[in-house]
């Protein structure tokens, strides 16, 4: 049995990601977010729903009881904060398996005319924050994987390719749905990937920046 906490539960890829982790019978799932009654419906044998601030250290390690994986969905200015937190709470906890959700661009590894067109709409708050955050889970001690999706679809699709840190980004675009399932293959082998930064993008979809933009 895997116990799964998964940080920011409400989000988007997160909801997709908690339908994955289920079809897994071996999985357990405790789902954090900020206000619990959102998810209420969620809760049953293998689902438990737990409120709490992701920016909090004490309200993560109560979360992390029993946990094998933390899975984190977070956003918002304060993600550095967050960052730190949870590093601060799984090693508290004495958890290792970190999978956390980035952007890409944040190494500026983009290439081209995406990679300037990349700039000029998550430059002024959003990278240098997201930038932040990885570097205090890449200084930590964690088992990590940084996931860094290209631009995001809803398009119900598994279509993706990874790039490792330090490779040009590749594509602009890639599937929530994708996303969700590049870390329900993490949680099943938590052994792939580790201390590892992935770019993620849906195959051929290389332009000067995302189709419907």
């Amino acid at each position: 049995m895997t116990n799964v906490l998964v940080l920011g539960a409400n989000g988007k890829i997160a909801k997709l990601a908690t339908v994955q982790l289920l079809n897994n019978p071996d999985n357990q799932l405790t789902l954090f977010l900020r206000k619990a009654q959102r998810l209420a419906g969620a809760a049953g044998p293998r689902v438990k729903v737990v409120e709490g601030d992701a920016s909090q250290v004490a309200d993560l390690t109560a979360a992390m009881a029993d946990i094998d994986v933390v899975y984190a969905n977070l956003a918002g200015r304060n993600i550095e904060d967050e960052a730190q937190a949870v590093v601060t709470a799984m090693q508290a906890s004495h958890v290792q398996r970190l999978i956390w959700i980035s952007t890409l661009g944040i190494y500026d590894e983009v290439p081209g005319n995406y990679g300037k067109w990349n700039h000029q709409m998550l430059d002024g708050g959003y990278l240098e924050t997201y930038a932040a955050a990885a570097k205090v889970i890449e200084a930590s001690d964690l088992a990590y994987t940084i996931i860094r999706p290209a631009w995001l679809t809803n398009h119900d699709e598994v279509s993706y390719e990874t790039t490792q840190k330090g490779e040009p980004f590749k594509g602009t675009e890639v599937s929530r749905k994708s996303i969700a399932a590049l870390v329900a293959k993490l949680v099943t082998d938590p052994t792939q990937a580790v201390r590892a930064s992935l770019g993620v993008n849906k195959p051929n979809t290389d332009g000067d920046k995302p189709a419907w933009y």
